[in-house]
């Protein structure tokens, strides 16, 4: 009975222990959270990944929606993006989509800022292809036809 008690602390402690070590390496840097709590002093319910070695992307509330922003690890903004409804896509960006593409299905839209301005990332529907466009006022920035991949995340 003592091995079996033994043996089942030593499991619990290497678990804990392990599980201190991930939580170690997921540690936002302090320069990121100053960065976001000044640009966002409102927002909860906020959940950090780690999206290469040196960015940080927060996903949170704010009012009132959801918003991911994403921050260099020295505490960089750079960019901040959130889902709009289809029917608040200003007319202007509609006229480039319809420009570059003659029959098309809106999937979904967000709104992007970055430290150049404004932009729409648009995924949409081409002759059963899926394409991320980034459009902003001015017109088409960045198109990609999106793998099979990408669609099952």
């Amino acid at each position: 009975m003592k091995k079996v008690i033994l043996s089942t602390a030593f499991l619990m402690g290497t678990v804990v222990f392990g599980y201190g070590q991930k939580s170690d390496s997921m540690k936002v840097p302090d320069a990121v959270q100053s960065a976001f709590k000044i640009k966002f002093p409102e927002a909860t319910k906020v959940e950090w990944e780690k999206e290469s070695t040196d960015e940080w992307e927060a996903e949170f509330k704010w009012n009132g929606k959801e918003y991911s922003a994403n921050f260099k690890s020295d505490g960089q903004w750079l960019e901040t993006e959130y889902e709009i409804k289809k029917s608040e896509v200003p007319k202007s960006i509609l006229a480039h989509l319809d420009a570059a593409y003659s029959d098309y299905d809106l999937e979904e839209v967000e709104r992007v800022e970055t430290a150049d301005g404004w932009a729409y990332e648009i995924e949409i529907e081409v002759n059963d292809e899926e394409w991320e466009v980034l459009v902003n006022e001015k017109g088409i920035i960045k198109q990609s036809q999106e793998s099979e991949e990408e669609d099952d995340d």
